[in-house]
């Protein structure tokens, strides 16, 4: 009886919404409270309607370009504004190149990211456009992106607040991202840190479900977990012998689909696969290990996903406000991989 009822409990949650850990209030509840948010370093939907009115149509236009032909886009851009928010907050200092190569992108967990051009190419078409030139930033620029390159796909949609400024610091060696062998309690404190709390943490992983990796990330989990010929105990024995016909002990290049059987439609079935021990990553497993995370896993599965898609358009909406740059700090890159 006890099972059962905590089973109708998961139900219920998911059906109405309930947050799973900490409440939030929506980052939107007061965006527009200010008439001016240009004085005041406030972030608003309507930013640019005044000086760049054609800006989300253009982005929109842009993205569609390159993701309708490279449809696995999609999940790069959505990691790259997830690797750039993480560091310095949302300020596209992931963009910036430096000749001494010591800059984010330089950083090993940022060698594999991928769709700069995707970027480059909105940003030179907006230079071109009257009355956008040098006025859109491009941390608005890949939060945009970011967006629409999901909804390409087929994924949920969720509104960007603007008034992002770009910054003009880039370090590799300040790039401490989220691990994936990580295990709970260090990936919580991770999003905390960057004011997002657990329910942020099992909703944005269920981005995965669009995800690749590759071999050389899991080797060890699946040939030599403890050093004596093992596997990760917390994986299903079966998904292991799938896994080590396709990643022999020395291979580093072959790509995995971080969801299989769905990893070209973004959908709540990356639940699905954690749920039965799965998970591709340690960053993945270990969600089952925290009752606030492993319940809303369980609520995902047993709905459907029913709540999934207004789940992640909300924590997208407050990872955008990581740490930004706003009024008159940062400046408006006139070209995103340099400073002016």
């Amino acid at each position: 009886m006890a099972l059962k009822n905590l089973l109708a409990l998961v139900v219920l949650l998911a059906l109405v919404g309930v947050s799973v850990g900490k409440p939030y209030g929506n980052p939107l509840r007061n965006q527009n409270r200010h008439r001016n948010p240009r004085a005041t370093g406030d972030l608003d939907l309507d930013y640019y309607r005044s000086t760049c009115p054609q800006l989300e149509s253009i982005v929109r236009r842009v993205t569609f370009q390159y993701v309708s032909r490279r449809p696995t886009l999609a999940a790069a851009l959505l990691r790259m504004y997830f690797h750039d928010c993480f560091v310095r907050g949302c300020d596209g200092s992931i963009l910036l190149k430096s000749p001494n190569k010591d800059a984010e992108r330089d950083a090993i967990p940022n060698l594999s990211v991928r769709g700069y051009e995707v970027v480059d190419a909105v940003k030179a078409s907006l230079e071109r456009t009257w009355g956008c030139r040098g006025v859109v930033s491009c941390a608005d620029i890949l939060a945009l992106v970011a967006r629409d390159a999901v909804a390409v796909i087929g994924g949920p949609w969720w509104p960007v607040p603007l008034g992002r400024r770009d910054g003009r610091i880039s370090k590799l060696s300040e790039v401490n991202l989220p691990s994936p062998f990580a295990n709970v309690k260090t990936l919580k404190k991770n999003f905390l840190d960057k004011g997002l709390n657990s329910k942020d943490l099992v909703v944005l992983s269920g981005a995965h479900t669009i995800g690749v990796s590759s071999c050389g990330l899991i080797n060890n989990r699946i040939h030599n977990f403890t050093g004596k010929g093992d596997f990760d105990p917390a994986m299903n024995p079966s998904y292991v012998r799938t896994l080590k016909k396709r990643c022999k002990p020395t291979d580093v290049r072959t790509p995995v689909d971080m969801d299989p059987g769905s990893a070209r439609k973004f959908d709540s079935h990356y639940f699905n696969i954690v749920a039965q021990k799965k998970g591709l990553f340690t960053s993945d497993a270990t969600l089952l290990d925290d009752i606030d995370t492993n319940l809303y896993i369980q609520a995902q599965v047993v709905t459907r996903g029913a709540s999934f898609a207004r789940d992640f358009s909300d924590s997208m909406v407050k990872l955008g406000f990581v740490e930004i740059l706003t009024g008159r700090q940062g400046e408006i890159r006139r070209r995103c991989a340099f400073v002016n």
